[in-house]
């Protein structure tokens, strides 16, 4: 019976139970495909990443949803993954950062992680944004998020924004609005397929504060009702409003995720010129699975 290290990681939380969820498997390299979906669906979390021997970079990182779809980018699945293993000591001395490479499909990305006073920090470069054409008719969109028309705003349009994951972004009035979305998985599925994307992003503005966003993020299309802290989301979205002038190219943007989740979030972007994604995390469980 194969053992393997595994467990759970909070990302993008400076405290245990708060943030991102994030199971993690080491190894996985002599199981068959059915097996690493159902360890998945056993860990039952938003995404479950398996670290893997590579040939081309550092790691090479698989992660599948409680469902079973392969989900990929940089986001929290990769980002936990290397928290992980920094907490674990599997990456040598970290009190100066270093930069390994990680294979997530077929991209070769970059990672930075530092010691700062016994918290690992991560920062991780996605692709280079690829945008898809914008909706147009807003009516439609609207109903499936739970919303009316004219909670929704045309500047930026709702458009899908890929920087190694597509996702809708929809800009809508204010905090409250987003918090008031219900989607209906059937309707936002219908409409997300044609739009190029795989999951939908509903932000605002802070108005209080700058270069600050408040977000939700919805992927029926995999199986996710909603996630606590979406890397592969605020890495299109600051690289999305960059491209319409509504961001300094030299700005951080602070994305703010999870609240109504309990699971508060903080995610943190800044254009070197892609999107780099930055957060911390807290391992709050580690053990042997037996498979």
């Amino acid at each position: 019976m194969p053992k393997l290290i595994a467990g759970l990681i909070d990302v993008f939380a400076d405290a245990p139970l708060r943030g991102n969820p994030l199971a993690v498997v080491e190894g996985g390299e002599d199981l068959d495909e059915d097996t690493l979906r159902r360890i998945a669906g056993e860990f039952n979390q938003a995404e479950t990443t398996f670290l893997l021997t590579s040939a081309r970079a550092d790691w090479k990182l698989r992660s599948f949803t409680a469902s079973g779809a392969e989900v990929f980018g940089a986001g929290h699945n990769a980002l936990g993954a290397w928290l992980w293993l920094g907490h674990a000591g599997r990456l040598g001395d970290l009190s100066t950062a270093r930069t390994f490479h990680q294979e997530i499909g077929a991209d070769i990305l970059p990672i930075t992680l530092e010691d700062r006073g016994g918290q690992i920090h991560g920062r991780m470069r996605q692709a280079p944004l690829t945008l898809a054409t914008p909706m147009r008719e807003f009516d439609a969109l609207a109903r499936s998020l739970g919303l009316v028309r004219n909670d929704l705003l045309a500047g930026p349009p709702p458009r899908a924004a890929d920087t190694g994951a597509a996702h809708l972004m929809v800009r809508v009035r204010d905090r409250a609005t987003v918090d008031r979305c219900m989607p209906a998985a059937d309707m936002l599925v219908k409409l997300l397929g044609p739009a190029g994307a795989e999951g939908c992003y509903v932000y605002a503005f802070d108005e209080t504060v700058p270069n600050a966003a408040y977000a939700r993020f919805f992927n029926p299309t995999v199986g996710l009702w909603e996630d606590a802290g979406t890397g592969t989301a605020a890495g299109p979205l600051t690289a999305y409003l960059a491209s319409e002038g509504l961001l300094a190219a030299d700005a951080e943007l602070v994305i703010e995720q999870g609240v109504r989740m309990g699971r508060r979030s903080l995610l943190r972007v800044r254009l070197m010129p892609d999107p780099e994604l930055s957060g911390a995390g807290v391992v709050v469980l580690r053990g042997e699975l037996r498979v």
